[in-house]
């Protein structure tokens, strides 16, 4: 019989159900652990969350067992979670339109967590009060090594792309993606450029400028050993794995912001991984990474 605990999480009551399983075995790190992350973590990263449809994957049987990307919110969602509905166009399942659950705050986090949705990912754009998609207020770079390149070249790549932002008038955020690559953020408000074209001009005149070690294609021919500047991100349809989801690999590593001082003085790519405890003691010494300087102060998001 499934092990079943009530608890109170803000002002909503919640059934968390085998809190003992091993969702990470190498790593010997329970459910329980993974709604600890996401409870503790949830003041800074519910910055990045709110208002963004959210699209979760989910590994019942743990990182090692089957998974699922899952758009539409679940069945027996309880009616207090704000879901949005939007249209898909193209859908593979032959729907007009998916019921998404937007996380907002620290019950519905908690909620999907103990469904096992290790990790969360959002499009560059949010939904008002009444659930109508907004224009994006994100643009991002999503930097995708071909092997043998590593976080390494992805980071060569990075800093070019915070030199050209800068030429623009933009500030770059960076994070690891969690895997094997990493995301350049871009704050993207009272600009008249649709992102998505924009990003695909920069990645193109990159490819360009460095032949040798960028392609802005996702032919698999053109990719190893070169790092791949994906702008495709920013169509409205896609979305990115958030800021400090954890991700399934063998250890709970995050999808975590890091400093372009930490990007430059780098030596290997180890230097760019960091778990779930990582990244809760670097919250405590830096705060929140992915807020531009001009706005720390007010604890607002990107």
């Amino acid at each position: 019989m499934a092990e079943k605990v009530r608890v109170r999480v803000g002002d909503r009551e919640l059934t968390l159900t085998n809190l003992t399983k091993v969702l990470y075995p190498q790593a010997g790190f329970t459910k329980a652990e993974v709604i600890d992350y996401y409870s503790r973590v949830s003041e800074i990263m519910l910055r990045h969350l709110r208002g963004r449809p959210m699209t979760v994957k989910r590994f019942p049987s743990g990182v090692e067992g089957p998974s699922f990307f899952e758009k539409n919110r679940p069945a027996h969602t309880p009616e207090w979670v704000r879901t949005a509905r939007l249209p898909v166009p193209g859908s593979t399942k032959d729907r007009e339109t998916i019921d998404f659950a937007v996380v907002d705050d620290l019950p519905t986090l908690v909620y999907l967590a103990n469904l096992a949705a290790l990790e969360f990912h959002a499009p560059m754009w949010r939904v008002d009060e009444d659930g109508r998609a907004q224009n994006p207020d994100l643009m991002v770079f999503d930097l995708d090594p071909g092997a043998p390149a590593t976080i390494m070249e992805c980071r060569r790549v990075a800093l070019r792309l915070r030199e050209v932002l800068r030429e623009d008038g933009l500030d770059g955020l960076p994070k690891t993606s969690g895997n094997k690559g990493m995301q350049v953020y871009v704050p993207w408000a009272h600009r008249e450029e649709v992102p998505s074209d924009y990003a695909k001009a920069l990645a193109q005149r990159l490819a360009r400028e460095r032949p040798e070690e960028i392609v802005s294609q996702m032919a698999r021919k053109l990719r190893p050993g070169k790092v791949l500047i994906d702008w495709s991100q920013n169509n409205p349809a896609k979305t990115t794995v958030a800021p400090y989801s954890l991700r399934a690999n063998p250890m709970p590593t995050v999808s975590a912001p890091i400093t372009w001082e930490e990007l430059e003085g780098c030596e290997r790519p180890e230097d760019l991984v960091f778990t779930a405890g990582d990244v809760l003691e670097r919250i405590g010494r830096f705060g929140d990474l992915m807020v531009p300087p001009e706005r720390s102060a007010t604890g607002e998001g990107p």
